[in-house]
């Protein structure tokens, strides 16, 4: 099946025919820029919502896109088990020793059958190994285990710090700021707490203002000290004794004091800073991967570390110029309990629909996966602008995602959501009813393509702890030196695995951050077939020798316009 490389085109998979119950000819292209306003996701267990996101990763990597990515189960990290060669022992240390049982085959035999599956799979979708070691090597993919020693370790410490561009004219964001980092921080020790409401809330928040606005950097130790002797005397109009008394403020230091005094809590103060252009980019520019993997932490946990991380990026997020392009990903893989509807309000959801609703103008496209479309504020959601609905699992689900689209229906986007009501149904495992705001095409059924990484399943944590192990010994490295006061040697930075000469690889990286991206996978192949200048690809039998769409609309005049590839720069495959 010939499909086109093209810049900023995602290759997705083909167009679903329910009624003749059949792939067509058809190839589903998906143009990068959509992503700035965003996707949502939304299939039950077995719906082929992983494999659809991954895919979407995937052709963004190619892109030279960078994404972080939260992962609560383990799934994402089957982002790291791409084998080009794919060779029955390359996947033998990965394969489920339960499926070759059931099977009825040893674990040689079954990974040798697991590589004969994956070759012929990749092959029916004309995926060449080529266009797998750009993805292996294209990007750094890092695994980040919050409060556990499997992955890389995240320090929660920059968090804290006092904001380097100063309080004078940002104090609103940075309030904001402040109220989700007291909101989580609060949660972690069992307190359900809201800003303006709570006396604790008003308290934490108050000493985060009084630090920051002196440019001090706070740390958790210095939070809990400041708790019982705060550097102020009055909360409002009223003395401090009178708005918060002495012994609650010494039982909320207590028992913030007990996250310090656990012996996992180094854990969190040690490892990579939460910075987001770090997570994003490497120092010489290449794009990262940085998946954060939480399948071992508590739900108060989880509310923290992505609370962090939210309003993290939205400070990265402000000191960007604005751009029409899609200069970065954020995907989390299961919402559940993060972006709930009204009266639910958990620290994650105003930091997120802040994103929702700014990121566009800066190029942050974000990709948010569900299997409980129930548990979704579809009113925050009306900002996404592309939806892909798998099979769900009863009619209340389908009526709860309806009722999420009508939010979008308009004339000018002709959304016929009695079609999409009909179509639904008709969904199978793979396929997706795929509607974009951008298509005045409508609604389309999408089947989606076979994914480059093995899909075996989520990771745990000895797994992960292997597919890190060297990263994690560079930066335990790093910060044996630096805490030793001798500066990190350049040596000690991740590289990707020596190369041979018969490895494929992509160009060498940028020196610095490119404005617009750095060349992918498609322009260098069209830079390649340019050179050579080879035919054009043979038409598709009994179909035209472009495969096309509703979906492709690379030269679409609603936008500004984009560089038409001749014929000749064409890569097909």
């Amino acid at each position: 099946m010939p499909f086109i490389e093209a810049p900023t085109t995602f290759y997705l998979g083909r167009r679903y025919d329910p009624a003749a119950d059949r792939m067509t000819n058809d190839v589903v292209y998906y143009d990068s820029r959509d992503l700035t306003t965003h996707a949502i996701v939304v299939g039950m267990t077995g719906s082929g919502k992983t494999g659809l996101c991954i895919n979407l990763l995937e052709e963004a990597i190619l892109d030279n896109i960078p994404a972080i990515v939260v992962d609560p189960k383990g799934d994402i990290t089957n982002l790291l088990l791409n084998f080009p060669d794919l060779r029955p022992e390359d996947f033998q240390p990965w394969v489920n020793v339960d499926d070759a049982r059931r099977a009825g085959l040893d674990v040689p035999q079954y990974a040798a059958d697991v590589a004969h599956q994956w070759k012929e799979g990749l092959a029916g979708w004309g995926i060449v190994p080529d266009r797998m070691r750009w993805l292996k090597y294209a990007a750094r993919y890092s695994i980040y285990t919050p409060g556990s020693d499997a992955g890389l370790p995240i320090s929660i410490l920059a968090s804290l710090r006092a904001p380097r561009e100063g309080w004078a004219g940002n104090e609103e964001a940075l309030r904001e700021k402040i109220n989700g980092i007291t909101t989580a921080l609060l949660a972690l020790v069992g307190r359900s707490v809201q800003p303006v409401q709570d006396k604790e809330h008003v308290l934490v928040a108050n000493i985060f203002e009084y630090a920051w606005r002196n440019g001090q950097d706070l740390t958790l130790e210095d939070i809990i000290l400041q708790v019982q002797r705060p550097p102020f005397t009055k909360l409002g109009v009223f003395p401090l004794d009178e708005y918060i008394s002495e012994r609650a403020r010494g039982k909320l230091a207590m028992d913030l004091n007990n996250i310090v005094a656990a012996p996992s809590f180094q854990s969190w103060t040690s490892g990579d800073p939460m910075d987001i252009h770090s997570l994003l980019y490497t120092k010489d520019g290449r794009p990262r991967v940085s998946i954060f993997y939480i399948a071992h932490l508590s739900e108060s946990e989880r509310q923290f570390i992505i609370t962090l991380l939210l309003e993290n990026v939205l400070g990265w997020m402000r000191t960007l110029s604005g751009t029409t392009s899609l200069r970065a990903l954020l995907y989390i893989d299961e919402m559940f309990g993060y972006f709930p509807p009204y009266p639910r309000n958990p620290p994650t959801k105003v930091p997120m629909l802040r994103l929702l609703k700014q990121a566009r103008a800066f190029g942050l496209g974000m990709i948010l996966a569900t299997q409980n479309p129930g548990d979704l504020d579809y009113k925050g959601l009306s900002n996404a602008g592309t939806w892909f609905i798998g099979r769900l699992q009863s009619e209340n689900d389908m009526q709860k995602v309806i009722s999420g689209l009508q939010a979008l229906s308009t004339t000018d986007s002709q959304l016929s959501l009695n079609e999409i009501s009909r179509m639904i149904p008709q969904i199978k495992p793979r396929t997706f009813v795929m509607h974009n705001v951008h298509d005045n095409g409508g609604a389309i059924m999408l089947h989606t393509r076979w994914a480059m990484s093995y899909l075996r399943g989520p990771l745990t944590r000895q797994q992960v702890q292997v597919l890190m192990a060297d990263q994690r010994a560079a930066l335990m490295a790093r910060i044996g030196a630096y805490s030793a006061n001798i500066p990190a040697q350049s040596s000690q930075a991740y590289a990707p695995p020596p190369q041979s000469s018969q490895v494929y690889a992509p160009p060498p990286p940028p020196q610095s951050t490119p404005p617009g991206g750095a060349v992918g996978f498609a322009a260098q192949m069209a830079q390649q077939s340019a050179r050579s200048a080879p035919p054009p690809p043979p038409p598709y039998p009994n179909s035209r020798a472009i495969p096309t769409c509703s979906t492709r609309r690379a030269w679409r005049p609603r936008r500004s316009p984009r560089r038409k590839i001749s014929p000749q720069a064409i890569h097909s495959r």
